[in-house]
């Protein structure tokens, strides 16, 4: 092996910014910038000794390359960008997992951000990763601001929404629906006999409300009142749910069952019935929303929604290769569904 070329007086930083340039790299190995180039992305076509010399340079150089300059160059940057209300909630970490189980097969990375449930601050997510050039957004909810569609559609950038389902001016969609799955659960009341249901719900965001409009109507189809609930707009926390249950006893003290908008807070409800001594589910009936791990395990085990996390991720993933790919999309708005999973808490 032949031994690499070394610069006694490399040039570190030959820009103003102080990034070290493919330049750099071809002064130092004594090629020119395109066979290092050349050797960075087809090695073959590069002679040993010349390969040798430039790893060795971009070794002492510590070069990285210019991904916006390979995306001017090949006008794809293999980057999606992703937006999610919440990377601490394991609802859209599973999501995660499938999106990248999904791109990698195709060979995309994504950049995450988290929008907070604020359609501005998923507005201004979008706008700041323009910059990278990413081939397509995956989104969460249909609910998103006006000027940021115009946007998608001014620089030809397709897009999936997840978790919910949307008509044709929403595009490509991939989720269920949460009007359907609150139903499910004012019905699974019912037919279990209980007569004084109520409904808990936090973050107040859209999906959220499309659950508890689903449970109304499907109380109110029975005969039922559908105004015994408790509503804020503060995120969901195990805590929460204990505080949310004694604010429903004050109002409503003949309740005899809860559908929470989702896992954590039934849990914060399953906790505060241990404490003040009241029997589940002949005193009060629990049921939560998404399924989360431990749903299964509490004791009792809580009733609960499962919902397809991991599956909206991948196959949304799915769909946005092929419509980058220009292929037909059969279906637009897939309906991945969701199940009663009914427990010993109701």
């Amino acid at each position: 092996m032949n031994t690499p070329f070394q610069d006694p007086k490399p040039q570190r930083h030959s820009r103003a910014s102080g990034r070290v340039t493919i330049a750099d790299v071809a002064r130092l190995a004594k090629v020119s910038p395109m066979t290092v180039s050349r050797a960075l992305k087809t090695p073959a076509l590069v002679q040993l000794e010349a390969r040798e010399r430039i790893a060795a340079a971009i070794q002492q150089l510590g070069y990285v390359p210019n991904q916006a300059a390979s995306t001017l160059a090949s006008a794809k940057s293999q980057v999606i960008g992703v937006i999610v209300p919440s990377l601490s909630n394991s609802v859209f970490v599973d999501t995660l997992s499938g999106i990248r189980d999904s791109l990698n097969q195709h060979g995309y990375t994504f950049l995450i951000g988290e929008s907070g449930y604020s359609p501005e601050t998923e507005s201004r997510l979008i706008g700041s990763y323009l910059a990278h050039a990413p081939d397509g957004f995956l989104l969460s909810g249909i609910e998103q601001l006006d000027s940021l569609r115009e946007l998608l559609a001014a620089n030809t950038i397709p897009s999936v929404r997840m978790f919910d389902l949307g008509a044709n001016g929403n595009g490509v969609t991939v989720g269920f629906s949460h009007e359907a799955a609150g139903h499910s659960i004012a019905r699974h009341f019912i037919e279990r006999g209980y007569r004084r249901p109520g409904f808990l719900g936090a973050q107040l965001d859209p999906r959220m409300i499309k659950r508890r409009q689903g449970f109304r109507k499907g109380l109110s189809d029975a005969g039922i009142d559908p105004d015994i609930e408790v509503l804020t707009p503060a995120p969901s926390t195990v805590e929460l749910g204990t505080q949310m249950l004694g604010q429903m006893l004050r109002q409503t003290p003949g309740c005899d069952a809860v559908f929470c908008c989702n896992d954590d807070l039934a849990l914060g409800v399953l906790f505060e019935c241990q404490r003040r001594g009241l029997s589940v589910p002949s005193q009060m009936a629990i049921a939560g929303f998404n399924d989360l791990p431990w749903s299964a395990f509490a004791n009792p085990g809580i009733t609960t929604i499962v919902t397809p996390r991991y599956e909206i991720g991948f196959t949304a993933a799915q769909l946005l290769v092929k419509m980058l790919k220009h292929e037909p999309i059969e279906n637009p708005n897939v309906d991945l569904g969701f199940r009663l999973a009914i427990r010993d808490s109701t």
